[in-house]
């Protein structure tokens, strides 16, 4: 155990040793070298995370903020390959990342939803109703322009993501019950992000109902289905490929988040204060509505903090990729690419903070069953 705090000591020193010569550099106006140690910094400061239980939620969140710092500094690494435009890659990334959560699932979800109907009906329609309207809302109160305002409404409507199915595991939430409602908030994406997108977002850009509708089908339900089909045909009989799956995912999340930063940043720059804190409201007001919802429902505290992280989390990749085939990477595709590490943050510290406080029912069982032995 001593060995392990010593080699834990060390590592925090040598983060702390890049941290410093990265401040120094900076301030001496060194930039072009010192990025490249602030990225250095959160590789060093994940992989720390990583061995370590009480952070390990954090090891994903400061990696994205390693792949942030290095979209920031160094933009046009991660804008071309030669003459290949690196954001052609983001719609293949995520039919990836699709068919990653095609693949997880199986009839225990739809059991799930035989099992919990009203829970799964009431997150889907907070999720759906708090989220765009919050976004909406957000758009027309700040003064952003419009394709980067339409950006925060698409977010909005876009499904919760797979991120919140992990923090509803680290926040001993219902896990079943992230898992039903990110499946059914995703199958219904081409109906209701386009819908929503029309009726929320046409003041501020020109919304075309079905491009976006099929655009959606094929990032969306194209690879889920191709994913369930992996599902029952191969899943289990190649061990390495199921542990593979989970990685690739999170891989491409990075990888679409750096591109995106990286094609946006001179307009990042311009309003990048302003849009964070636009998007940071927008988040913590859906975890915090999707919560005291439920609580006024009178729902279990495990199925509380579940709704609370589906409505507050979204598909931020997905968003990003309709940005794109609308044309506004730079533009309309800031506030998702914004989103995602926000959302990283606050979901892994909202996980971790509930993490160490037991459910309530937890606690009236434990409560019963030590009244019963004494």
């Amino acid at each position: 155990m001593n060995q392990l705090n010593n080699v834990n000591k060390t590592a925090y020193f040598v983060a702390l040793v890049i941290l410093t010569s990265y401040i120094g550099l900076s301030i001496t106006g060194y930039t072009t070298i010192s990025g490249w140690l602030l990225v250095l910094f959160f590789i060093t400061l994940s992989i720390i995370f990583r061995g370590d239980d009480r952070l390990k939620g954090f090891s994903f969140t400061t990696m994205i903020f390693a792949v942030v710092a290095a979209a920031m500094y160094y933009p046009q690494y991660f804008l071309h390959l030669g003459s290949f435009k690196l954001s052609a890659l983001i719609i293949p990334f995520l039919q990836i990342i699709m068919f990653g959560m095609g693949s997880e699932l199986s009839l225990k979800e739809l059991v799930t939803v035989v099992k919990m109907p009203k829970a799964i009906v009431v997150g889907v329609v907070c999720h759906y109703t708090v989220m765009p309207l919050v976004g909406f809302a957000l758009a027309s109160l700040f003064n952003f322009p419009k394709e980067i305002a339409a950006g925060i409404i698409l977010v909005g409507c876009c499904p919760s993501g797979l991120a919140s199915n992990v923090m509803s595991y680290l926040a001993r939430a219902n896990l079943a019950l992230s898992i039903a409602v990110t499946a059914i908030s995703t199958l219904l994406a081409p109906l209701l992000t386009p819908l929503l997108m029309h009726l929320l977002a046409g003041k501020f850009i020109e919304i075309n109902f079905w491009n976006m509708a099929w655009d959606t089908t094929k990032v969306v339900i194209i690879p889920i289905m191709a994913g369930l089909l992996f599902h029952y045909l191969v899943r289990g009989k190649l061990k390495w490929l199921d542990k593979l799956l989970p990685l690739i995912s999170m891989t491409t999340i990075g990888l679409i988040i750096l591109v995106i930063i990286s094609a946006g940043r001179e307009s990042l720059l311009k309003v990048g204060g302003l849009l964070v804190l636009a998007v940071l409201i927008h988040n913590i007001t859906g975890y915090t509505l999707g919560y005291w919802f439920s609580r006024l429902l009178g729902f279990k505290e495990r199925d509380c903090r579940t709704i609370s992280l589906e409505v507050g989390m979204q598909n931020s990749g997905l968003a990003s990729g309709l940005a794109i085939l609308m044309g506004g990477i730079a533009t309309i595709g800031l506030a998702p690419a914004i989103f995602g590490p926000v959302m990283t943050v606050s979901g892994s510290s909202l996980a971790t903070w509930w993490h160490s406080r037991s459910p309530e029912e937890e606690k009236r069982i434990a409560t019963l069953s030590t009244e019963d032995i004494s």
